[in-house]
């Protein structure tokens, strides 16, 4: 009998899976849910449950059925969402990047159509949307049959709220106002008149879910890892009163009601974001903190502390096991229950034969400050000279500095590797070759320097290519070049791999990774808080907070009394801080600066001499062309889902 049970409730939880896969359509599909299925999972809390879990899974876009697309992780993915910005190079499926590309169409999507960007797109999200209002049209009536289900359906109800907020979270911050669904589809429900709500309606409607979510969830304590707690759903209060706050949304860019604010005035959002924010940091929904020391850190730092330092802010993105209190919410990699990623396969450096994706671009290697918190200079041996930097080898032993990754910020060994970075032990068929380990994007050239200094950009690089057309034995590209030994299609196009979140004991040719993706973490929640400040006039306030954050990653106090000064210093922070992470890609836009940040993407090139090296900006040569058109600061609804609901509206400047 107990087997037999056990194949019953097998055979249920079956029609769980069935039942989420086959009900992510699109949204205004009509077709009925098979009422046996829906049934059998709402006379059993366990099975409510589970349909719960699915629902969790299919936040990340198709309810991770394909390991492939990594549908279930969010933003941890193969191609970043940081390469639609400033900060890096996607090298395998560049044109994919549409809103840098010019192309952005209904028609033209790439990957903001596909499942590479599914956890942000219209159609998987409200697919999930659906599953969640059939969860909550149905979870009351499930049975209680011990004293202890009635909490867990209010936790389950509560927890179905969150998931239903962050997608909608995700869909407005890509589309702007939305089509707001509190219920399931009935099968003679009339779609032709369905419009889309105001930006207006939209926040409400979903702040409106965020408060049901953490008043019914548990705190992080008294919930299994990775579900829903009251801190989770508090930072997504904030990061949705902090992204309505910009510039975007408040008239500059249009004042139509479906991407602008009509009633709801900027100053009122400044200061709920402030409150939500300082409410979090007060410890009212659980205890957060930054991981590491936010006292302002002794001046010069050490080498040793530098790497305390580093490695300190490099191990938040590697967590495996139980989080710290950095994280507030995310997805875990768990090998042992199908939950799998190969970010360091796919970001890794060829030359351990990796895919060498997603390649920090050389404007944003250059905002990563010295480790004193002054600003890089890239010409300050050569003042005008942005493309060059020269360096005999008698210069480098009296001035390590020369090189340009010698003496900078903790973040940047914590977040880029670099020509001479230290990584892992190569592959075997490397290692005679490379018994270091350092990064070799590099060439070396087996000739003086004295005769390519001072040459003009075009007449160097004719004759660095005269050079190694000429030798045989002079000229040895770097392992981890386009044109090393191993892999070669798979170097870096622009001179960098990323190392932020790639774990340092995983060889990724033959193994996964394990370690979370954090999607909200406590570092964003008090730069929430000081960009609030700071915007309304609270400026003292607010780089206190952000003077938190450089603190933690060794960096000394700002201070200024000048609101322009220091939000030029929080925006800096917050592409440095979120390096790679995604955010670049809604901070840009919602501070409507795509047009001063997108350039055309161009190599570093470094030779190594015999007696010196010579690291050079190759502007001669474009890894990837890039332009903005200003419609590209929302997405388009595609042209499919249109075509289905043709009374809807399309966002400004997409017919």
């Amino acid at each position: 009998m107990k087997n037999m049970k056990k194949i019953v409730e097998y055979s249920l939880l079956m029609l769980v899976l069935i039942f989420v896969s086959t009900s992510c359509d699109d949204v205004l599909d009509q077709k009925s849910v098979d009422s046996f299925t829906e049934e059998s999972v709402f006379v059993d809390i366990n099975l409510t449950e589970a349909y719960l879990g699915k629902c969790y899974d299919a936040i990340g876009g198709r309810g991770g059925w394909s390991n492939w697309d990594n549908s279930g992780t969010l933003g941890l993915r193969e191609d970043l969402l940081a390469g639609a910005t400033d900060e890096m190079l996607c090298i395998h499926r560049p044109n994919e990047y549409k809103n840098i590309k010019g192309t952005m169409s209904p028609d033209e999507l790439g990957h903001f159509g596909n499942n590479r960007f599914a956890w942000i797109r219209w159609e998987p999200l409200y697919s999930n949307i659906k599953n969640v209002n059939i969860l909550l049209a149905n979870i009351d009536n499930v049975p209680e049959n011990v004293s202890t289900d009635a909490d867990l359906k209010a936790r389950i109800k509560a927890e179905a709220y969150f998931i239903r907020a962050f997608d909608y979270t995700n869909l407005m911050r890509s589309y702007g106002g939305l089509i707001l669904i509190d219920s399931p589809f009935e099968l003679d429900e009339d779609f032709s008149t369905v419009t889309r709500a105001s930006l207006d309606e939209t926040l409400a409607f979903i702040l409106a879910d965020v408060d049901k979510a953490i008043a019914g969830l548990p705190m992080k304590d008294d919930i299994e890892q990775g579900r829903a707690t009251k801190g989770a759903a508090a930072a997504l209060k904030s990061r949705l009163l902090s992204w309505s706050t910009g510039v975007l949304m408040h008239g500059d860019y249009s004042s139509d009601p479906l991407v602008s604010f009509q009633s709801t005035s900027r100053q009122s959002l400044l200061n709920d974001a402030k409150t939500i924010a300082k409410a979090i940091m007060d410890g009212q929904y659980g205890t957060y903190a930054l991981t590491g020391s936010t006292d302002d850190p002794p001046m010069p730092l050490s080498e040793e502390d530098s790497k305390a330092y580093s490695d300190n802010f490099f191990n938040i993105f590697t967590q495996t096991g139980e989080w710290n209190d950095e994280v507030m919410w995310g997805v875990q990699h768990n090998q042992a229950d199908g939950n799998r990623i190969r970010q360091n396969q796919w970001w890794g450096p060829n030359g351990y034969h990796n895919w060498g994706n997603n390649n920090p671009l050389e404007p944003v290697v250059r905002k990563f400050e010295m480790a004193d918190g002054t600003p890089f200079d890239w010409d300050k041996y050569n003042p005008g000279d942005e493309i060059f930097r020269v360096a005999t080898t008698d210069e480098l032993a009296t001035d390590p500095e020369m090189n340009p990754y010698i003496g900078r910020e903790p973040r940047f060994y914590a977040t880029v590797l670099f020509d001479g970075a230290k990584w892992q032990p190569r592959p075997s068929d490397a290692a005679g070759i490379d018994p270091t380990g350092l990064i070799q994007t590099g060439y070396k050239l087996g000739t003086s320097m004295s005769a390519y200094v001072g040459l003009d950009q075009t007449t160097f690089r004719t004759n660095i290519e005269a050079f190694i057309n000429s030798t045989t034995d002079g000229y040895t590209p770097g392992l981890d070049t386009r044109q090393g030994l191993i892999e070669s299609w798979n170097g870096t196009k622009v001179g960098y791999y990323v190392k932020k979140y790639c774990e340092e004991d995983i060889a990724g040719q033959f193994y996964q990774n394990r370690n979370t993706w954090i999607e909200f973490r406590y570092a964003e929640v008090v730069m929430d808080y000081a960009e609030a400040c700071i915007e309304l006039g609270e400026v003292e306030e607010g780089i206190n907070a952000l003077n938190m954050v450089r603190n933690r990653a060794g960096l000394p106090d700002r201070v200024t009394t000048d609101q322009a000064q220091a939000r030029e210093w929080y925006r800096h922070e917050r592409q440095i801080e979120f390096f790679g992470e995604g955010d670049r890609y809604y901070m840009m836009r919602k501070w409507m600066i795509v047009e001063d940040v997108i350039v055309d993407a161009n190599p570093m090139r470094i030779y190594h001499f015999n007696d010196g090296t010579i690291w050079n900006y190759d502007k001669s040569v474009t890894a990837d062309e890039r332009l903005f058109s200003e419609e590209a600061y929302w997405q388009p609804i595609s042209r499919s889902e249109m075509n289905k609901a043709p009374q809807l509206t399309n966002n400004p400047g997409y017919n």
